[in-house]
């Protein structure tokens, strides 16, 4: 028999993200059943997302949304309607051109002259460059009309997505994006599938088309070879493509998946890496993906807003790489209140700028400050229902003590609910967890006994006597405000046994 007066504590620490897959009782004990706005950290446990500021106070259209962003020397150049603008972050100026009103943008660097370009496609113009003063349309006899996609690859300019066109890609000539006379080495390729995006990848260039994806290797024009990557899948949307963690992530139609593992695998259900998340795959329209890459974090973001929806209903799910002990894997997490219709990620001046265009004709920084542009980060971490070691007995619940990391001032509050939230079991009402960021005194104003208790480390630990018993235990913590973020790294509960059911 089991000593009921025992007090006997179990302690989970939080990784695994989101998991929607498999019922609570075959789930790690620290993953999440809701997870929203807390990302899993490289460095372990889950932190409130930070907020998004607006990178320029100004909007590039009053009337139009953004349709494409890039940060480019030292600053951001913006589209939206039939303008191009850019801004170092204090005003938009002038439009750099006016451009037929367009569909979505997409963009890539390069440097054939010792002068740093960008070049441009939005699937209605013809493709431009400009070097930070000079705007040039690429309209010589023989460049595509309105490509969708641009990679440059071996010193060419290449372009695909064309309506008249689609399975076709149109290659400029050698270190003259300009050129497109064969003459000059210059020409085309056609492959056997509608083309969605083009990716440089590991000296090859990744052509992904609807239902099938291929690679083009070599050095030159000489020895050029399309080589198949996969027959069986394709890539559901261009605009999900990035390449993080020495792969390439995309949005297949079964799940986000990999190049590597494709390549590797070759199987439409290995490669999948969004497994545990496939329920909300499965609720992503594929109209207006977005995605962009936080490379200090090794994370994914993909979103995908509903047009006619507010910032904060919103969606989008969130994909940190981590090394575990059983190799590299993503973690996942919802998004929620974020709304942009376009997005980008680079250096300005040595620190990485994820930035995001909206709906509403505003350029907006990601990480960058507490809020979502004024309005709360909603947060949401809910655990599987643990049984505690055995799912007859009954647990009767003493104390739950939480260790947390802020990063200032800090308001949440946790609560522990017994058998799924029956109705039939009596629930302990929610408990306020209040940090003041700095050091916590007893007896201070800023500072309740009991409630925010520091250890050695200075790392805040929440304690509170709880009441009541269940079978099953569950543990929430709710934030709703525009305080700081503040990760979430284990807890743990006390409790001694009752009887069995």
């Amino acid at each position: 028999m089991p000593d009921t007066s025992a007090i006997s504590p179990v302690t989970v620490s939080l990784s695994g993200g989101l998991i929607l897959d498999r019922d609570d009782f075959s789930m790690p004990p620290g993953a999440a059943t809701e997870l929203q706005n807390f990302e899993p950290s490289i460095q372990g446990g889950y932190r409130r997302l930070t907020g998004s500021a607006k990178f320029d106070s100004n909007q590039v259209d009053s009337s139009n949304k953004i349709l494409g962003v890039k940060i480019f020397n030292s600053g951001v150049l913006a589209a939206a309607g039939n303008v191009l603008k850019f801004s170092t972050g204090t005003g938009w100026g002038s439009s750099i051109a006016t451009r037929t009103s367009a569909g979505r943008y997409k963009f890539d660097d390069f440097n054939f002259t010792n002068t740093l370009k960008v070049i441009m496609v939005d699937d209605v113009n013809n493709a431009a460059t400009y070097d930070g003063s000079t705007y040039t349309l690429l309209n010589a006899t023989g460049a595509p009309s309105d490509p969708a996609s641009v990679a440059i690859f071996r010193d060419h300019a290449f372009f695909a997505g064309m309506s008249t066109n689609p399975q076709e890609i149109v290659f400029s000539a050698p270190f003259d994006e300009a050129s497109f006379s064969a003459a000059n080495g210059a020409g085309s390729i056609k492959v056997d599938t509608n083309i969605v995006a083009l990716k440089v990848f590991r000296d090859a260039l990744f052509i992904f088309g609807k239902d099938k994806i291929y690679q083009l290797q070599g050095t030159s024009i000489a020895d050029w070879q399309i080589v198949p990557v996969t027959r069986v899948l394709g890539c559901s949307d261009g605009f999900s493509v990035q390449e993080i963690g020495g792969d390439l992530l995309f949005l297949s139609p079964d799940g986000l998946r990999t190049i590597a593992a494709t390549t590797r695998i070759g199987d439409v259900e290995l490669g999948t890496v969004s497994k545990p998340i496939q329920k909300r795959i499965q609720d992503i329209g594929f109209d207006n993906v977005t995605s962009v890459i936080v490379r200090n974090k090794s994370q994914y973001r993909l979103f995908y807003p509903t047009t006619g929806g507010t910032a904060a209903d919103s969606r989008g799910i969130l994909a940190t790489l981590k090394r575990t002990p059983q190799g590299l894997g993503y973690e996942f997490a919802d998004i929620k209140g974020l709304k942009p219709s376009a997005a980008d990620s680079g250096f300005i001046s040595n620190t990485e700028y994820i930035i995001e265009g909206g709906y509403d004709g505003y350029v907006r920084r990601q990480e960058s400050g507490d809020t979502f542009d004024g309005d709360n980060v909603v947060a949401v971490y809910r655990s599987p229902d643990l049984s505690l070691g055995d799912t007859g007995l009954r647990k009767l619940m003493q104390r739950v003590i939480l260790n947390y990391e802020v990063e200032g001032t800090v308001s949440a509050q946790l609560r522990v609910r017994y058998d799924s939230d029956s109705r039939d079991t009596p629930q302990p009402t929610f408990f306020d967890i209040a940090s003041p960021g700095g050091i916590a005194i007893y007896g201070s104003s800023s500072s309740t006994y009991g409630n925010a208790v520091y250890d050695s480390s200075g790392a805040p630990i929440f304690r509170r006597a709880i009441e009541g018993s269940g079978f099953l235990i569950a543990v929430r913590v709710n934030h709703d405000s525009s305080d700081n973020p503040f990760t979430l790294h284990s807890y743990q509960l006390e409790f001694t046994l009752g009887g069995r059911r």
